[in-house]
């Protein structure tokens, strides 16, 4: 049975577009690379008592081979259990969608199936493919349950979409978000622009996947123009990767956003906290080898605080680069107030029983 956005219950759409913290939730393997579900349901109960607004799985950080071998319906049944029995506050849960449209349209059955509010679409499979192919796409899986756009940097795959795209993607009925992650200023401004020039605004709630410019662009108003006269969108909240670690600090630093917003006071301190992430996430992502550690480096961070076992993921190359680990040491020990070390062991016992 297919999900409309007006079939979500009211407090899952009042918590998106009010603006939360969704971590891409990532995925807990054991030393054999099976799942480790003793360990993916601690990573879920520490996001939520962390405070995040809701959970993305089956996305990039979850690995997209999960679906090779067999693990995408467990592991989006072990989050919604999780969230079930956890969670006291309203939880927004989002499936990943990913792959040709009938392989799409069928997790995005699965994903209502078992409780999902929404589908994060990838189109990475579809490089190559025309405007019209990629809205006949996205209608197709749209048809089934309310999508999330997603623009994912050509770094770890993603594929160049238009302003056109845009435009025509947010005139799509079910489409309740969109994540603009390209890692890029200009291709950011195109998802803005497309949202506005689909009258859109309104009903899309924007979040920031960009790692690399977090606090900026969650305090930046963005400007686009319909019919010449200028419209002022704002970004709500973050669905991210760098969220999968320091969870906690996360919440606090999107509600001092928030804060700052409504007060219409943004102090230095506040902007300052732009490039302190940045520099953490040059560490966690892997910059220096163009993102090529950047699911490994989230692990590290996720096995020192004791939430994992290991860095493995399913492709046994995907490992940490040379030299990450001590850039890990770096920001670790020059931004301690950027971890949540201390919240994680008062609570790893409970979250890991």
């Amino acid at each position: 049975m297919a999900l409309h956005r007006a079939d979500l219950p009211k407090d899952v759409t009042d918590l998106l577009f009010g603006g939360t913290v969704i971590p891409a939730h990532p995925l807990a393997l054991n030393a054999a690379r099976e799942f480790d579900p003793v360990r993916q349901r601690a990573l879920a109960r520490y996001y939520i008592d962390a405070g995040s607004g809701g959970l993305a799985v089956g996305v990039h950080a979850t690995q997209f081979e999960i679906r090779d071998v067999g693990l995408y319906r467990p592991v989006l049944e072990c989050a919604m259990e999780t969230a079930q029995d956890w969670a006291n506050d309203t939880l927004i849960m989002i499936a990943g969608l990913a792959g040709g449209t009938a392989q799409a349209v069928s997790e995005a059955q699965t994903a209502v199936a078992i409780g999902y509010h929404a589908g994060l679409l990838s189109l990475a499979a579809m490089k190559g493919a025309s405007d019209d192919e990629l809205i006949a796409h996205c209608t197709a899986v749209a048809a089934e349950m309310p999508l999330v756009g997603f623009y994912l940097q050509p770094a770890v795959g993603g594929i160049h979409l238009s302003v056109d795209f845009w435009k025509r993607f947010a005139e799509i009925d079910n489409v309740i978000a969109v994540k603009t992650a390209p890692f890029n200023r200009y291709r950011t401004l195109d998802v803005i622009r497309g949202v506005v020039e689909a009258g859109a605004e309104d009903r899309i709630a924007v979040y920031t996947g960009n790692d690399d410019h977090i606090v900026l662009d969650l305090l930046e108003p963005f400007t686009s123009l319909r019919d010449g006269a200028e419209v002022r969108v704002r970004i709500r909240g973050g669905l991210l990767g760098h969220w999968s670690v320091w969870t906690h600090r996360a919440v606090e630093q999107l509600a001092r956003v928030h804060a700052a917003i409504d007060s219409g006071t943004i102090d230095d301190d506040l902007l300052a906290l732009n490039s302190k992430i940045t520099d953490c996430n040059r560490a966690v992502f892997d910059v220096e080898h163009d993102f090529a550690g950047c699911i490994p480096g989230c692990h590290e961070i996720l096995r020192r605080q004791g939430l994992l076992e290991g860095t493995w993921c399913l492709n046994p190359d995907e490992v940490l680069s040379p030299g990450q680990a001590e850039e890990l040491d770096r920001v670790q020990a020059g931004y301690p107030d950027m971890n949540d070390d201390a919240f994680v062991a008062a609570n790893l016992d409970r979250w890991l029983a």
